[in-house]
Parts: structure tokens; C-alpha cells; sequence
């Protein structure tokens, strides 16, 4: 799940670097970055679940 969490942060970065270039519309990076900051809520507490067992 660590390695889930650095590539959902990675694709996060991306996403932004092709908004800022033009490449996105605003309206595709909204969609897809709403997609990817569930993914790491998601990831996230699977994670902190998983450090308190």
C-alpha cells in the first residue's frame, strides 16, 4: 500500500504539470483529481488501519 500511496502521489503530480501546460481543460483536471485525492483517502486509511492492528 506505501508503494500505492508514492504512485497516486506521483499520477497527482502529473496531473497538475499537464493542467499547467494546457493540456488538461480545468474541467478534466477537476474530474481527475477529485478521482485521485479519494484514491489516497481510500489508501490512506487502509494504511493507518493497517499500523494499528
Amino acid at each position: 500500500m506505501g508503494i500505492a500511496q508514492k504512485e497516486i502521489n506521483e499520477s497527482i503530480y502529473w496531473l497538475e504539470l499537464l493542467h499547467k501546460t494546457d493540456y488538461l481543460t480545468s474541467d478534466q483536471f477537476e474530474i481527475m483529481n477529485a478521482d485521485a485525492v479519494e484514491i489516497i483517502k481510500i489508501i490512506t486509511a487502509i494504511l493507518k488501519s493497517a499500523k494499528a492492528n
